[in-house]
């Protein structure tokens, strides 16, 4: 059996042709990546606006998967392109550098993101408003415990709902250098560790405290989500071929995502119910029977916290299904920017998602802003179409204010 240390050369290992291959092949972005990444920070910011309506309308409510797996999905091919290559062309100990960097990154987002939106909702407050923006947010034990909670907070023993993805993602980024570890043996051995790392997150082994005064645990288990990320980093990284485009995987993946749909999502549901109760009576045993079965096996098939498998299925055929649409190499994606009209819209998509992380950060803090503006001016339907359409536009701009302080213009030469 073929071994490896942390001093192998990655890009010399014998066991790593299609890698380097892949790495050649995908050293630009592919614009299906930044599109569709785009997309999901769009619909994460209109779900987190408190009392939002445009809420019932994203992905989440027609099914198991919603844009928190496309983040995911498309971080994990975004790493295979910012992290892969650096394990590849200078060996672990530097790529592992690089992803520890990132790392930092994250973790400081992630602590800066939390000070700001508490110290929001504390000056709200100062304001004497009837609504309580501090326990809204179930904040008030870090306020009531400071001293206690700052600890937790910077250990990461303490993460509150509302701040539970960017520590999910990091946790996720320290496990990359014991993927690609295992991946100088051979890909399926990478494979085998996140399948081991999945499998021990459903059944309840690998779990990361919350909060100490309670059993609360984070609520997107990384060891989980971690299977995700992986799926597209392999992709991206050749691991995994590409799925061929299909008349029958096309259908396999429709019909996966409609039949599921009534016990993916409670409002498709009502619907049928609304429209035949017959059917809804029929669909109703499906819906305990999938509950018996989780009692059996130990798994919640359906869960969120863990990444249950219903949601990996239905993601994967949401995502080939979009693969599909878009085209070999995104080429309608590209006939579309041609298009007039279509060429400003997918200009700034593409851009929000080529800054996905400033981005994030930013629409989770202005969410709350505009949440509390709807708690003044009132909720109806120009309400909602003004705070939303402001919001795309704010995010637009952070996206666009980022990547001009990323391209240091003050160092180019006059």
């Amino acid at each position: 059996m073929a071994t490896v240390s942390p001093d192998t050369d990655f890009s010399r290992a014998p066991t790593q042709p299609a890698a380097q291959a892949a790495a050649r092949a995908t050293s630009t972005r592919d614009p299906r990546l930044d599109v569709f990444r785009g997309i999901a920070m769009f619909i994460i910011l209109v779900a987190h606006i408190p009392g939002n309506a445009w809420t019932g309308w994203i992905p989440a409510r027609f099914g198991f998967s919603d844009a928190t797996e496309i983040f995911v999905f498309c971080s994990g091919m975004a790493s295979a392109l910012a992290f892969g290559g650096a394990f590849l062309r200078h060996g672990w100990w530097m790529g592992t550098a690089r992803v520890a960097f990132r790392v930092w990154q994250v973790y400081w987002a992630h602590i800066a993101l939390f000070f700001f939106v508490a110290m929001s909702m504390a000056w709200l407050n100062t304001f004497g408003f009837e609504k309580d923006y501090i326990a809204a947010l179930n904040l008030t034990p870090f306020f009531e415990r400071t001293a206690e909670e700052i600890v937790g907070l910077f250990t990461l023993s303490y993460v509150p709902n509302y701040f539970d993805i960017l520590p999910m993602y990091l946790v996720v980024l320290a496990l990359m250098p014991f993927i690609m570890l295992a991946a100088g043996v051979a890909p399926w051995v990478a494979g085998v560790l996140s399948l081991t790392l999945w499998f021990g997150a459903q059944a309840g082994w690998l779990s990361l405290p919350a909060e100490p005064w309670s059993d609360r645990q984070w609520f997107f288990n990384p060891f989980g989500w971690q299977l995700l990320f992986f799926t597209g980093f392999a992709f991206m990284r050749g691991w995994l071929p590409a799925p061929p485009v299909a008349t029958w995987l096309i259908a396999l993946a429709a019909a996966y995502l409609i039949l599921t749909a009534p016990i993916g999502s409670w409002k498709v549901f009502t619907w049928i119910n609304a429209a035949s109760p017959a059917l809804g009576d029929a669909i109703r045993p499906i819906w305990a029977g999938i509950r018996d079965f989780q009692d059996v096996v130990g798994f919640n098939l359906r869960g969120k916290t863990d990444f249950g498998v219903f949601r990996y299925l239905h993601f994967l055929s949401l995502g080939y299904l979009a693969w599909a649409a878009a085209g070999e190499g995104g080429a309608r994606l590209k006939a579309l920017a041609l298009r007039p009209g279509w060429s400003g819209v997918l200009a700034l998509i593409t851009k929000v998602g080529q800054q996905s992380l400033a981005v994030f950060v930013f629409s989770m803090a202005l969410a709350r802003i505009l949440g509390f503006v709807l708690d003044q001016i009132g909720r109806n339907m120009a309400s909602f179409a003004l705070v939303n359409l402001a919001g795309f536009a704010m995010i637009i701009l952070c996206a666009y204010t980022a990547s001009w302080f990323k391209s240091q213009p003050w160092r180019a030469k006059k």
